[in-house]
């Protein structure tokens, strides 16, 4: 028992026996039933609130015991032997944890200089900073520079977390722009690592800003930032919790909203997160998508929706292991082990807004090249060639769209990289320049491990990187370490924070491309991956390799599949690059690829970091072939368009397990609508290419693919916007409708760009939709027919069986189209078309961007061509903005769609010529205008009465 007794000159003690004490003669004396409390059953003060009390774990608390079955009063059995007023009853749903590393009692938390108690809020925790007493103070006077805040603040405190506290710390608040706001809090006197992004630099303070900076030291420092116009809270660091250790670093802030969306990389199961003291951990892993796992890249990113419908964004610009914590107040607390805390804050207004200023900083995504719109082919199984000709050709013999076949680590020798085996894949260069011929890309996969026990001079990557230094060291900066993965004994990991490893990586791949004329690559285990615990030697225990503190990651240690974080990058220790791993072999991924190729070219990279778009695409990872993970994917791609990352998509029937045939036909029209549509799957698995069913099966994907190969002018148009403006080509519908609150849970469905509403069906054996329809005119793209006005607004059942997937295109909204077929390098010559969907007002307006799709910087160079498509009420004309490819001279437009034709078309003009090739459908609405061969190299008018 513990009961508390301040009787003077008594001194009782506080910790007893409940009942008499156990002696030599009776070591198990009997107990007094009696419960030794005065509270009344209905006033007790749950001490296990989170849940799972027992007697024992009770007691170790400090709390009472007493089972209480009173009817009707559910009391809790565990409870406190006081009824203490809660000092700050207003602050529990915001506690900042002070022991995140978990246990704690009474006498360690107020050790800290923390409070211990309940709050009754599920989750919450027990033992918590208090607001208004830890943390730091400004020294001497905030210093106004011209651009924005500097201040020095020194700890008021004596308590520590795990040691090694800073006293002194700085903050540098920069004004940079009237939509972006820079805070930085790190160690003045110290160099500590900082992220080597090329951000933005401090000029000179906004004029106009956004926001609005306030700053108290009454009585410790507190930060409060908030939205000029109206008042709302962006941050509010009153709730305290302001540490700076050599190894732990933590902020809390109060939201002013509980609709928060982001951080990764994680499997997700709602777009809009939890806020119930919820952690996710971040650090680049090898992980197979989990729910509570972290997972292959790190995005320390989050949008919020505010009360009034603005919406902002935060990054923290920190790669050291981290955690944030998602509290109901609504607040978050950040925490890492390493670095700075480097704040970036994008005032939007719009979703849209946020996403365009947050790459704005980081870095906008590559241009992809347009055969990297079609549908793609790959599987980890493909254990001789003659299993790759056959895929191809069966898929090819049902005339199922293929622009890119993959290569996984079979084609190589042994699993080493640069190499393919010239038994089970003999023939592999001439095959490739077979399906290239073809119209077919081919990519090939490479991991960043080396093999290094191939006999001197035979094995020319790991000769001239140990003759260049370019791979990762141990302690001593000098001695390379081994690991194992794939290749058959052991394996050295080149280190792309090095310039000379760029050197060595390029080369390597031009060196390939003599041997396999491949057209992109595809960079894997690049968290680092390693099938060992740091090394074959091990990790020395040391804090780098053990710190005090280990965030909310899988794995026992750091190392855990990957390597020691004392190891020895050129850029700094493991221990601050790790997650940077990925983002670091982009850079010279994609260079060498356009060098080989002399092409615009792809790179899909598994661990990605804010900015890796510059370089790479991503995909979600070793899914499952499940129903479940066909809704998770959405979410997936959902929220790595929030983080800049709008070439993404799943593997298509799912990695792990075999598929099953309805799902895999779902899963094909759900990843039809993925950016970068591939179907993938993992070794040993049944086949799951389209063509590896039946004839209805392949039918069906063809359909759905012909549809996508229709709107890649549309799609490769938004990617532009993208490339340019940092718009999403995957867009949550919320993007679109932020003022409507029941698009900010939607995650079942999504938008391409603003015109296309995409809803699959997502559940076995389901043959309807719910699909929710924003207030707007939408119309059926198959048939052209209006949705209801009733139904807008609301969520309605629409028929979808297995040959169905209901799309849906925005009154408003003008889609550039061309006619489909077998791969790219067809449809390009092909006549390209409009869908013009008209509004309430009898309007819509899009555009479409063209280019030879594969030169490197066309927009850039001018070498592109632009046009501005508008209809209205009698009329649809694309008005040449800019003409600079002349590949366009050859091309026309054939067919224009429009939606929402209200009264009878008795004639058509095209470019002021009478064109009889027109019908309207009374049903419908929709007039269509056939075969104009309009060229496209002139402005295109049309008109109707």
């Amino acid at each position: 028992m513990w009961c508390e007794d301040h009787t003077p000159g008594l001194n009782v003690p506080w910790c007893f026996y409940d009942g008499p004490a156990p002696t030599d003669s009776d070591p198990d004396p009997p107990v007094d039933p009696g419960c030794q409390t005065t509270i009344p059953p209905e006033q007790r003060i749950d001490c296990f609130s989170d849940g799972g009390a027992s007697e024992p774990a009770c007691l170790a608390r400090g709390c009472l015991w007493c089972p209480d079955n009173t009817p009707g009063l559910n009391a809790p059995w565990c409870f406190y032997n006081e009824t203490f007023e809660n000092p700050f009853p207003e602050f529990d749903a915001y506690r900042v944890d002070c022991f995140p590393e978990g246990g704690g009692g009474k006498d360690d938390c107020e050790a800290r200089g923390c409070y211990f108690h309940s709050s009754g809020i599920s989750g919450s925790p027990w033992c918590y900073f208090p607001p208004d007493n830890r943390g730091y103070t400004i020294v001497g006077n905030a210093s106004e520079t011209s651009f924005g805040y500097r201040i020095d603040l020194r700890r008021s405190h004596t308590y520590t977390l795990f040691g090694g506290d800073v006293d002194d710390i700085r903050i540098d608040i920069e004004f940079q722009s009237d939509e972006r706001l820079h805070i930085k809090i790190y160690d003045p006197n110290s160099q500590r690592f900082e992220v080597p992004l090329d951000m933005p630099q401090a000029g000179p303070k906004a004029t106009n800003p956004l926001y609005k900076v306030a700053f108290s030291d009454d009585p410790i420092f507190t930060l409060n930032v908030t939205r000029t116009d109206t008042g709302t809270v962006i941050w509010d660091t009153s709730i305290g919790g302001l540490v700076f250790e050599d190894q732990y670093l933590q902020l809390a802030t109060k939201l002013g909203s509980s609709s928060i969306y982001g951080f990764g990389e994680h499997e997700h199961h709602s777009f809009k997160h939890d806020l119930n003291f919820i952690s996710h951990g971040m650090y680049s892993r090898d992980q197979p998508p989990t729910h509570t796992g972290n997972l292959y890249g790190v995005y320390p990113f989050y949008m919020s929706v505010e009360e009034d419908f603005n919406t902002h964004g935060v990054l923290l610009l920190n790669s050291n292991a981290q955690d944030v914590t998602l509290q109901p107040g609504p607040a978050i607390t950040y925490r890492t082990i390493g670095g700075v805390l480097d704040y970036w804050l994008f005032l939007g207004p719009s979703p849209e807004n946020v996403v365009q200023q947050m790459t704005g900083a980081v870095g906008r995504t590559f241009m992809p090249p347009y055969w990297a719109m079609g549908f793609q082919l790959s599987r980890y199984g493909y254990d001789h060639i003659d299993v790759v000709r056959t895929t191809v050709s069966r898929v090819q013999a049902y005339d199922i769209p293929l622009d890119v076949q993959y290569g996984d680590i079979d084609y190589m020798d042994r699993f080493m990289d640069f190499t393919y085996d010239t038994v089970n894949y003999a023939g592999l260069p001439e095959y490739v320049n077979q399906l290239k011929s073809e119209g077919i890309y081919y990519v090939i996969i490479l991991d960043p491990c080396i093999a290094n026990s191939e006999p001197p001079g035979t094995y020319p990557p790991y000769d001239e990187g140990t003759a260049m230094g370019v791979w990762v060291n141990g302690t001593d900066g000098v001695t390379p370490i081994v690991g194992k993965v794939w290749p058959p004994e052991g394996a050295v990991f080149p280190d792309y924070t090095n310039p000379v490893c760029h050197e060595w990586w390029i080369k390597q791949c031009l060196d390939f491309k003599q041997v396999i004329s491949y057209d992109g690559l595809w960079i894997d285990m690049n968290e680092p991956a390693n099938f060992l615990t740091g090394s074959t030697e091990g990790c020395e225990f040391n804090t780098l390799n053990n710190p005090p503190y280990k965030p909310k990651i899988f794995g026992d240690v750091l190392a855990d599949k990957s390597l020691c974080p004392d190891f020895v990058h050129y850029a700094g220790k493991h221990y601050d690059v790790h997650s940077l791993y990925g983002w670091a072999e982009g850079f010279p991924s994609l260079e060498a690829t356009r060098q080989a190729t002399g092409k615009r070219s792809i790179v899909i990279s598994r661990s990605t970091f804010p900015g890796a778009s510059k370089t790479v695409g991503h995909w979600l990872g070793d899914n499952y072939s499940q129903w479940t993970n066909l809704h998770y994917s959405i979410i997936g791609m959902l929220e790595m368009s929030l983080f800049g990352m709008p070439y993404i998509g799943a593997d298509i029937c799912g990695f792990n397990g075999d598929a099953q045939y309805d799902m895999c036909l779902r899963w094909h029209q759900l990843g039809a609508f993925y950016p970068f549509a591939r179907n993938h799957n993992g070794y040993g698995y049944r086949e799951q290419d389209p063509a590896a069913w039946d004839s209805n099966f392949a039918n069906n994907v063809r359909d759905i693919l012909h549809v996508r190969y229709t709107l890649l002018p549309y799609v490769y148009t938004l990617f532009h916007q993208s490339h340019v403006n940092g718009s999403t080509v995957v867009r949550p519908v919320m993007h679109e409708f932020i003022t409507d609150v029941n698009t900010h849970e939607i995650d079942r469905q999504f938008l391409w760009g603003p015109g296309l509403l995409i809803s699959p069906v997502l559940e076995q054996d389901a043959t309807s939709v719910d699909a929710y329809f924003p207030d707007a005119r939408w119309y059926d793209y198959y048939t052209g027919l209006e949705l209801s006005a009733s139904n807008r607004g609301t969520t309605t059942t629409v028929n979808a069986p297995m040959e169905y997937l209901p799309l849906h295109v925005r009154g408003g909204c003008m889609l550039p189209t061309q006619q489909p077929g077998r791969n790219t390098i067809y449809t390009r010559s092909l006549p390209l078309g409009i869908i013009a969907a008209l509004d309430d007002t009898d309007y819509a307006e899009g555009e479409i961007f063209w280019d030879d799709g594969e030169s490197i910087d066309t927009y850039e160079n001018g070498q592109y061509y632009h046009a501005e498509l508008h209809a209205s009420k009698g009329f649809v004309d694309a008005i040449i903005t800019h003409d600079g490819y002349r590949g366009v001279d050859s091309l026309v437009w054939g067919t224009i769609r429009v939606f929402g034709v209200g009264a009878s078309v008795s004639s058509v003009t095209v470019n002021s010529a009478s064109h009889g090739d027109f019908s309207w459908n009374s049903g419908t609405g929709e007039l269509t205008i056939n075969n104009m061969n309009a060229p496209m190299n002139n402005d295109l008018k049309v008109g109707w009465v």
